[in-house]
């Protein structure tokens, strides 16, 4: 399995995907097909936190008028399977890793990931 979870408005996100060969990989947009439950367990499984998938710089925060420092990890869950502007974004997602989010370091490890497996 190879999933990119990402947001086809974002400028951030379509600048990395066209950065790698994805043609082989599932393309999801999160925002006309939000992610499912069962897939952001997938998710959890692999990075062992809702906090790490969790985008701090979603708009709803501030529209919700929401205190993240007062969130738990159930709160995380609930909050991105509620609005598809709480994932961070890009996920990309395989059966063994999961990269998230357009940090550096994390783009360099997605790098090194498709220079491995090209």
């Amino acid at each position: 399995m190879k999933k990119v979870f990402y947001l086809k408005t974002c400028g951030t996100c379509t600048k990395i995907l066209s950065k790698f060969d994805l043609s082989d990989w599932e393309l999801r947009e999160i925002k006309s097909l939000p992610v499912t439950e069962e897939e952001l367990d997938e998710m959890y499984m692999k990075s062992k936190s809702y906090e790490t998938l969790f985008s701090r710089r979603s708009t709803q925060i501030k529209a919700r008028n929401i205190n993240v420092k007062s969130l738990k990890e159930i709160d995380f869950k609930k909050l991105i399977l509620e609005h598809y502007s709480f994932l961070k974004r890009p996920v990309f997602l395989t059966d063994s890793e999961i990269f998230i989010g357009n940090e550096n370091g994390n783009i360099k490890d997605l790098e090194h990931f498709f220079n491995i497996n090209d």
